[in-house]
């Protein structure tokens, strides 16, 4: 089973109907893509951040379970958005190299191009999170393929 993942940028009064949303992505800026998962995401965080991955884990327990729609909602820490924010071309690059070496998205197979797009892509959404001061949130839906 896959998961399908959304980045929204939004206000954390927001969160539950975020959950309980089937398409975040069409009612609140963010960006959408396949198999990010709790570990991919304690990856970046730990390698951004510094924190050893177990301590990274610690951050990303659910905010909202949608018992509806079987959606798990998880909020970005702040120091990670605060990373992801100032990320510039250079750094993105070692970034997506890094990250690509790690067990978590060598096992899946990403390629160092996909990783890179998805950094700008993070980069650049959690720009905007910061000039709305608004929290970058996780909306992850299991899909059954």
């Amino acid at each position: 089973m896959s998961v399908l993942t959304q980045f929204i940028a939004a206000e954390d009064d927001e969160i539950e109907a975020i959950g309980e949303s089937l398409n975040p992505v069409e009612e609140w800026s963010g960006l959408q893509m396949r198999d990010v998962d709790t570990a991919k995401i304690a990856t970046l965080h730990a390698l951004l951040t510094g924190d050893l991955f177990d301590d990274a884990v610690a951050h990303y327990e659910p905010v909202y379970v949608s018992d509806a729609e079987g959606a798990v909602i998880l909020r970005l820490a702040d120091e990670l958005t605060e990373r992801l924010a100032a990320l510039d071309e250079d750094r993105l690059d070692d970034v997506a190299l890094e990250l690509a070496a790690t067990e978590e998205f060598e096992d899946a197979g990403w390629e160092d191009e996909a990783i890179a797009a998805m950094l700008a892509d993070l980069a650049e959404l959690a720009r905007l999170a910061e000039s709305q001061e608004q929290a970058l949130l996780v909306w992850m839906h299991p899909l059954r393929t």
